[in-house]
């Protein structure tokens, strides 16, 4: 079975980002994946700051990627970039760590602003840990992902229908990766 790792580099379990993941996991358990979370924010901060590779918890986190057929990059846009807490766990990504995975940016931001950023900000940082599979990726704005009265997180059908495009080309390509890798 194709495993997908989403690495989720939002500070707040709390934060709509959230929902956009569990949207995305749940297509992605119906297609027939094994899929995985990292939430950045769970790891031991003492070991994301000191950059402690050696960390149980990182080497756990780092097995999740190394495993992984596909990753998904998950942020919301703060200052016209990803988290700080997401950059301190790419860091401790060995060299060329995401070589030979599909990759699939997922941000959420306040504005059309900085509708870029996947471009300038992640993706470079994506290519000097090897990868060279990249998808397009989604940028959302907040209003595409309201709270309702209860409290649950809604996403704009807008929004659905984006995912739904870039999930199925990750499942595609993931999936032909995997019956390459099986000399299928």
């Amino acid at each position: 079975m194709a495993k997908i790792v989403v690495i989720n580099g939002t500070p707040s379990l709390v934060s709509r980002v959230n929902a956009v993941i569990e949207y995305a996991e749940a297509d992605l358990r119906g297609h027939g994946f094994e899929v995985e979370r990292i939430n950045v924010a769970e790891l031991p901060a003492e070991d994301l700051i000191h950059t402690r590779f050696e960390s149980e918890a990182i080497v756990k986190a780092n097995g999740l990627v190394a495993e992984a057929d596909a990753v998904i990059v998950v942020s919301p846009v703060y200052k016209a970039s990803y988290t700080g807490v997401l950059k301190t766990f790419l860091d401790l990504i060995p060299e060329k760590g995401l070589a030979g995975k599909i990759l699939l940016p997922l941000f959420m931001g306040g504005s059309l602003a900085h509708l870029l950023t996947i471009e300038y900000a992640l993706k470079p940082v994506l290519s000097v840990l090897g990868a060279r599979h990249i998808l397009g990726g989604v940028y959302a704005v907040d209003s595409q992902a309201v709270r309702n009265d209860q409290g649950v997180v809604e996403l704009a059908d807008e929004l659905k229908l984006r995912l739904d495009s870039v999930l199925a080309e990750l499942a595609e390509e993931t999936a032909h990766k995997v019956e390459r890798k099986a000399g299928k």
